[in-house]
């Protein structure tokens, strides 16, 4: 891959996470929490894509584990906000197929998905602050 076409394949990664985490705060707004956690989940992922495509230099895997993403990515992530990483990992298989609608919706108040947006925010913050994407 040519530097230009990767350097604009990483950069649409981290506009379309910014796009999801924005989506994600109006489905705040609207009390549409199951679909805050989904694209909290997302805006990470593609956060994480645009890593590995930028270490591995090609696509990277149609996966959607944080964890493995991450790994894979070989970063250091703060134990702090290595938590939240973990916790939508978790939770984020419910919101792509909720097995019980209303046990999910009593978990996924606007409390909990608020604090869900502002460590999401963090950690994309941190994400994008790599040396890796120095050059974006």
């Amino acid at each position: 891959m040519t530097d230009e076409k990767r350097k604009k394949s990483l950069r649409n990664w981290i506009a379309t996470a910014e796009y999801d985490l924005t989506t994600a705060e109006h489905m705040l707004t609207t009390g549409r929490y199951i679909y805050v956690v989904f694209m909290c989940h997302l805006a990470i992922e593609k956060t994480l894509k645009a890593h590995v495509e930028a270490l591995e230099d090609k696509l990277p895997p149609k996966i959607h584990d944080l964890v493995t993403l991450s790994d894979r990515a070989a970063l250091e992530i703060p134990e702090d906000m290595n938590r939240i990483l973990l916790e939508l990992n978790k939770v984020s298989v419910p919101t792509r197929y909720p097995e019980d609608l209303q046990n999910s919706l009593a978990q996924f108040t606007n409390e909990y998905c608020s604090r869900i947006i502002n460590e999401t925010r963090g950690l994309l913050q941190w994400l994008r602050s790599h040396p890796r994407f120095a050059a974006l």
